[in-house]
């Protein structure tokens, strides 16, 4: 016990808060891209949209490590786009903490997409003819009709993507690295500290990781058990 109390004493905090901020950020610019992507894919001809579904789900099935390498590629400052980052924008992507939120967007905007669309395809499609029926554009049919309908989806989706992108390692390990207090991750902690044999401080570690996923899990299912109680309310 006093071994656990002195490592909370001396407990870095800067993972968390640098997980934290990575996962909302990505989470939010999953969530936009997300939408579009299910919006336009869902309007695709069927074998383009396959395609389309194929490409976008993609980073779901690979390992992170090869997300991680292709992105490199794309990024490095040895490669033609990511030297005209640097010189035209000294933008900077490689072991920063931008680098930390593009491998977070990459590898969690398959759940929002795949949730976004699901959630899309359940909306009631007499809603929709409705909506055209009286005259609305089918941009406003899909921001006033479509999107709240498909809502709890969404949440549910844009939830999943935050704890995704909370526990991202492998992807943002290759692109971002692990520098202390700028890109060092929760996961990158865990991972630091159990090579250095610290098993009681990556427990402590584990244990916060495992509250915050809980928590969203708990959040998902108070949002489902609501859209139950709505539906046999009808």
């Amino acid at each position: 016990m006093d071994a656990l109390r002195e490592v909370l004493n001396n407990l870095d905090w800067s993972p968390l808060f640098i997980s934290l901020k990575t996962g909302a950020v990505a989470a939010l610019i999953s969530f936009f891209l997300g939408i579009f992507a299910a919006g336009k894919v869902m309007k695709a001809p069927p074998g383009k949209k396959a395609l389309l579904d194929g490409i976008l789900t993609l980073p779901m099935v690979l390992p992170p490590t090869a997300a991680g390498f292709f992105l490199l590629l794309i990024f490095s400052r040895r490669r033609p786009f990511g030297i005209f980052l640097y010189e035209t924008f000294h933008i900077k992507v490689v072991q920063s903490w931008l680098g930390c939120i593009i491998a977070a967007v990459v590898i969690a905007f398959p759940l929002m997409y795949r949730n976004a669309r699901a959630a899309f395809e359940q909306v009631d499609v007499n809603l929709i003819y409705a909506g055209r029926t009286l005259g609305m554009s089918e941009a406003a049919i899909f921001w006033k009709v479509v999107i709240p309908g498909a809502r709890p989806g969404i949440v549910s989706g844009t939830i999943l993507t935050f704890a995704r992108a909370l526990g991202e390692y492998g992807a943002t390990s290759m692109l971002a690295g692990n520098i202390p207090g700028r890109t060092g991750t929760i996961s990158q902690k865990i991972a630091m500290v159990i090579q250095d044999g610290d098993y009681l401080g990556a427990g402590v570690w584990v244990g916060i990781v495992l509250i915050i996923a809980f928590a969203a899990i708990c959040v998902m299912n108070l949002i489902a058990d609501k859209k139950m109680r709505n539906a046999k309310r009808w």
